[in-house]
């Protein structure tokens, strides 16, 4: 192995660790001393990675911060798709809430470089539906846009406080009302047996 692919594979361990513990336990709660220990590596050569807990934070979401992989499925499949992905999130042991959200709550520093990771998340998901429905020709696709991204949100905090996996599936149908409001055929729904 080179000393750069010996150097990518410590980073990626380091943003694995750091990612599981303070997507688990919380920012604050977490020090680099407990991701070091986790690793079984020096506070000093986590540093030589990330100089400050700050870029580790900023390493950590940014990791997060992908955008939706493409898709052939229709507009309005991908759209009431993304609300049956968030039930199968909140059924997940390890589902916290918005690591996004979680991490401006935490830090309350509103210049801190979270803060645009954030809002660069929300807009992604945001600029997402809207292109999705302007592909569905409706006529306000980015008021539409922001009404799903606020679905998406409060179905987020209210699964996390009511620990209901189903509240995703009272956001979609919700914004299957949107949908059919905007003028959009909805696809049939299979019933569970």
């Amino acid at each position: 192995m080179t000393r750069a692919s010996d150097r990518t594979e410590m980073q990626e361990r380091i943003l694995e660790t750091a990612d599981r513990l303070f997507y688990g336990q919380g920012i604050r709660a977490v020090g680099v001393d407990t991701i070091a220990a986790e690793i079984g590596i020096s506070k000093r050569t986590l540093y030589n990675y990330f100089p400050s807990k700050d870029e580790l934070i900023v390493a950590y979401l940014s990791r997060r911060l992908r955008p939706a992989p493409p898709s052939d499925l229709p507009p309005v499949q991908q759209i009431l798709g993304a609300f049956d992905r968030l039930e199968r999130t909140f059924a997940s042991s390890v589902f916290r809430g918005c690591p996004f959200v979680n991490a401006v709550a935490e830090l309350k520093e509103p210049n801190h470089a979270a803060n645009r990771i954030a809002l660069a998340f929300k807009e992604q998901r945001r600029l997402w539906f809207r292109d999705l429905l302007q592909r569905l020709e409706v006529d306000d696709a980015d008021t539409l846009a922001m009404q799903l991204q606020i679905l998406v949100d409060g179905a987020i905090a209210a699964a996390l406080v009511r620990g209901d996996p189903k509240i995703a599936a009272t956001a979609r149908a919700a914004a299957g009302v949107l949908l059919e409001a905007a003028g959009v055929k909805l696809p049939a729904r299979r019933r569970e047996k």
